[in-house]
């Protein structure tokens, strides 16, 4: 694995949790964490349960008993670190977004193919998909049980930096993160709707905004925390955008609405999707990641009205393994299934969800809201995925 903060610690949790939860076609062997920082990384190998760490992710590369490698690390490394891994014949699981560029995705992506056609497996990080309530909301969706697809609002929430003296870490500089809220969290919101619904946004008309154009400069930061040291006005600009707000068409005829915020003062982590259709709709929050709001219009109309399905059976997406019925899980178990998905596809030579290519999809559509947005909310068609590159 290329990294140890946030993202690196969850991945790590679910590597540790995976073959002790689900009985697997194949054994997961944690052998070596890199960072740059070889006090820190050699930290988190200890603590995260890693058996070695290094400061070359090229190493990991080249090491003939690592098959996997798992890229957590700022936008700006996953282009690099995915093409040299995949080349090297390593399986890659990459964070979202898939890269920092429309341009790096595709190489991305086609590098992912090539390597396919050897043997070779790639999947993109969007974890949400494998929160149980969500990938059940798919599958009542593809049974037909909303009917045609009318409407989809979907926000993401967060408040982390609505103080205007918080740090310039490096999720506000868009030359390592590529965007803000529109690519950290805006991009999760994209793929689930897409995944949940079968249908691609296929246009938008967006507006973006920096609410504090400049921060202090941080003395060190770590995941979604940072610390100055107050002794100077030392300050940098933020180059990526507080918030996106878009409108969109779905190619399946649908209307949606997205928002994507770190500025919604009270909200922690606040993710929201509804989905009305002709014959229903659902509605998923991951404040109550364990449960789907159901109304069903074709039950009479003296008995219609939202149900409450607690999304904890044995029968329901990925909880065979896990408790009783009624024993709630958490959002580190998202990245337990996203392990169990991927091992279990490299094992028996299968292609695992999301593909780079998914992500390539989620990449042009935060590509036609950054367009629109700078063209004054324009409707902005989203790019082909397979449009043609000039060389």
């Amino acid at each position: 694995m290329v990294g140890y903060a946030f993202m690196g610690a969850a991945h790590s949790q679910a590597w540790r949790t995976v073959n002790r939860v689900y009985d697997l076609p194949a054994r997961v062997r944690m052998a070596a964490i890199c960072g740059r920082d070889a006090g820190k990384v050699a930290d988190a190998a200890d603590r995260l349960g890693w058996e070695t760490y290094t400061t070359d992710w090229r190493e990991l590369i080249a090491r003939d008993d690592i098959d996997i490698v798992d890229v957590c690390t700022p936008g700006d490394s996953h282009a690099e670190i995915t093409l040299a891994a995949l080349a090297a014949g390593k399986h890659v699981l990459c964070e979202k977004p898939l890269a920092n560029s429309v341009a790096e995705a595709r190489a991305m992506t086609a590098a992912a193919a090539t390597a396919q056609a050897a043997g070779i497996r790639s999947m993109c990080g969007f974890n949400y998909r494998r929160v149980p309530a969500v990938t059940m909301m798919q599958q009542m969706v593809a049974a037909g049980r909303l009917g045609t697809i009318r409407h989809v609002r979907a926000v993401y929430l967060q408040d982390w930096i609505v103080d205007p003296q918080f740090p310039l870490v490096w999720r506000l500089q868009k030359d390592k993160a590529g965007s803000g809220a529109l690519g950290d969290i805006g991009a999760h919101i994209i793929d689930l709707t897409q995944f949940v619904t079968g249908q691609r946004i296929s246009g938008v008309s967006a507006v973006t905004e920096t609410f504090v154009k400049e921060r202090p400069l941080p003395t060190g930061s770590s995941g979604l925390a940072a610390t100055v040291d107050g002794s100077g006005p030392a300050t940098g600009q933020v180059t990526v955008d507080d918030a996106a707000i878009f409108l969109a068409r779905l190619d399946g005829g649908g209307l949606a609405t997205y928002e994507a915020s770190r500025f919604a003062t009270g909200r922690k982590n606040a993710l929201r999707v509804e989905i009305n259709g002709s014959l229903g709709t659902l509605v998923f929050d991951l404040e109550r990641l364990n449960e789907l709001e159901f109304y069903d219009a074709t039950r009479p109309a003296a008995e219609q009205g939202f149900s409450r399905i607690l999304v904890t059976e044995g029968d329901h997406p990925y909880m065979s393994a896990w408790w009783p019925p009624g024993h709630i899980i958490g959002y580190e178990h998202s990245f337990t299934h996203q392990m169990r998905d991927l091992v279990e596809a490299v094992a028996t030579g299968a292609d695992p969800a999301p593909s780079f290519a998914d992500a390539l999809q989620v990449q042009l559509v935060l590509d036609a809201v950054e367009r629109s947005a700078r063209l004054g909310s324009a409707w902005t068609e989203v790019e082909p995925a397979l449009a043609q590159v000039a060389v």
